[in-house]
């Protein structure tokens, strides 16, 4: 999914399928209750359109409750990168174990791992609290085209973080540097989603947006489905696409939180993402590629009663 991406629900509300036992209580309810917990794991973005921030932003806009693990904090803006300060490996762990101890974690999102070290403290935190719907975005390189991973990071984080991974979302670009091997048409779409589940993702979507176009396509394959599920829809003309990756990951998650099954949240995290890309496509931000509108349709906060 990219920035010019769109959609029939673009720029405004729509309906989101949400599971029956998922309800606004009122503020006197004498119940045991709680949010649907999104955890992020991922970078800084102090331009606030991508990485923690826009994942923080739509954790509430779909309603759930987000919590962050900070795994490096950039220097960037609209234009690029200027700087890239990795958070050490054992504050990364204390962050994920202070807030799973606490509050508890229904889902969670990953982002920008720029180390091998990063990876590992990451799939040792989800094993050994056995952390559930994992979606992974292999974020590498950002919207202005700069490079986010070192390469030997690449290795670890298919062996480490795969199989582990409900699902991974990755675009045409970070797909063919995991392949080796350049997508250049639509059609290539599924062959390559069905190649990386090979290297043990269980579930792939990929994002076809890069492909040139008047319409964006992406497949979402799954296992013991005869061939992948396409989502396509009419491409938005915008300027504005930082942090499409990043909240498209995390709508997907904060989904799963609210108790969907994946294809349906996939489906509702594309519904969603293509009315944010449509509500911000003509507002200025910055000088360079500016954000999504991540509140254009905000959804109450939703509350579970606890069993």
């Amino acid at each position: 999914m990219t920035s010019s991406s769109t959609g029939p629900h673009a720029g405004r509300p729509h309906a989101r399928v949400l599971p029956s036992d998922a309800r606004v209580l009122p503020s006197d309810a004498r119940v045991s209750s709680r949010y649907a917990r999104v955890l992020s794991i991922a970078g800084s973005d102090s331009g606030g359109g991508a990485g923690i921030q826009a994942d923080l932003k739509t954790f509430s806009a779909l309603g759930c409750y987000g919590m962050t693990a900070i795994t490096a904090i950039t220097a960037q803006n609209t234009c690029g990168v200027t700087g890239i300060h990795g958070v050490p490996p054992d504050m990364l762990k204390a962050q994920i174990d202070a807030v799973v101890q606490d509050i508890g974690v229904d889902a969670v999102k990953i982002g920008m791992l720029h180390s091998p070290d990063v990876v590992r403290v990451v799939a040792d935190a989800i094993c050994t609290h056995q952390l559930p719907h994992v979606v992974l975005d292999p974020v590498m390189v950002a919207t202005s085209g700069d490079r986010l991973i070192a390469q030997e990071t690449v290795g670890v984080l298919v062996k480490e973080l795969f199989p582990l991974a409900e699902v991974i979302t990755p675009n045409l670009d970070e797909a063919g540097w995991l392949l080796g091997r350049s997508l250049q048409d639509a059609d290539a779409l599924e062959a390559a989603a069905q190649d990386l589940r090979a290297l043990g993702a269980q579930a792939v979507l990929l994002k076809g947006g890069h492909l040139p176009g008047d319409w964006v396509v992406d497949v979402l394959s799954v296992p013991g489905a005869p061939q992948a599920h396409k989502l396509q829809s009419p491409r938005i003309a915008t300027h504005n696409g930082h942090g499409t990756g990043c909240t498209l990951s995390s709508a997907i998650a904060a989904h799963l939180a609210l108790g969907l099954p994946l294809q349906q949240a996939v489906e509702q995290a594309r519904s969603y993402i293509l009315g944010a890309i449509a509500a911000g496509a003509d507002v200025t931000t910055g000088r360079g590629h500016g954000p999504l509108n991540h509140g254009y349709a905000p959804i109450a906060q939703r509350v579970f009663e606890s069993s």
